[in-house]
């Protein structure tokens, strides 16, 4: 019997405390970010396999070179996946580095703006992998920063999708197919 994307994660809202006007009150928060509770190894290999294995079932599946993850919350899905799939992977980083072929994007509601993609990315079919999408925005930028770089973004996976944001609609506008593990 295969397990039900609730029954490898789940997922809530939380409402942050002590931030400015232009960081988002919420955080999403799941069972692989160790915060509310311990988190086991096979728990984050399952939800690797599931979102893998969803990702491979998807109509606008296409097949990546490598997969791209995000600076904090991106980094454990982007490795369970790299697990699942046998994929290499990079992650970017809100660390500004003097390295060649920088790639620079923003997130719009964290307190530091700037992300850092390093290494060339022309040419290179690339999956972006994160532990949340709510307003898009972030993804996004992303994504307009690596199609400018001339990579082909083959699509993002997601652990959890906050539907109260509107990310989903956004990344439909920029033709970047979405699979996520679970919603809100």
């Amino acid at each position: 019997m295969t397990a039900t994307a609730r029954e490898v994660l789940t997922a809530g809202r939380v409402t942050r405390l002590g931030v400015g006007d232009t960081t988002r009150p919420i955080r999403i928060v799941h069972e692989l970010d160790g915060v509310r509770s311990d988190t086991a190894p096979e728990q984050v290999m399952a939800a690797g396999n599931h979102l893998w294995r969803r990702w491979r079932q998807h109509p606008a599946y296409r097949p990546h070179d490598v997969l791209l993850g995000l600076d904090a919350g991106g980094i454990i899905p982007t490795l369970a996946v790299a697990w699942a799939s046998g994929s290499h992977y990079r992650i970017a980083w809100k660390v500004n580095l003097d390295l060649p072929e920088k790639l620079v994007f923003h997130e719009p509601h964290a307190r530091r703006l700037e992300v850092f993609a390093y290494g060339r990315f022309k040419g290179q079919r690339v999956l972006i992998v994160d532990d949340e999408i709510t307003t898009g925005l972030t993804l996004t930028n992303l994504v307009t920063a690596l199609r400018d770089a001339g990579a082909d973004v083959t699509g993002v996976l997601c652990l959890v999708e906050d539907t109260t944001g509107g990310g989903r609609k956004l990344f439909e506008q920029h033709e970047v197919p979405l699979c996520v593990l679970t919603a809100l």
